[in-house]
């Protein structure tokens, strides 16, 4: 009970947007990852059926996967502007 108050009063001090923009920022960050991990074990999956389509699979892995990186960046940039405001 009494490292419950005691976390409770650290972080009253700090502001909670500051909080809120890390759990943010670390949402994004996993929500990335899963998303690339599934790309990648869609696209290996894909290659393993038909190895010939392996070119095709490997380059539009890589366009998905980098619409979703950008997409992770634009949220962590919005969750540092939200700290920096």
């Amino acid at each position: 009970m009494t490292s419950l108050l005691i976390t409770l009063q650290a972080v009253a001090g700090i502001a909670w947007s500051y909080i809120g923009a890390a759990i943010g920022a670390g949402l994004a960050t996993v929500g990335a990852g899963i998303g690339i991990g599934k790309i990648g074990q869609g696209a290996m999956e894909g290659m393993a059926r038909q190895p010939e389509a392996g070119g095709d699979i490997r380059s539009t892995m890589i366009i998905a996967a980098a619409l979703v990186e950008g997409v992770a960046f634009f949220a962590v940039v919005l969750c540092l502007l939200v700290v920096l405001k």
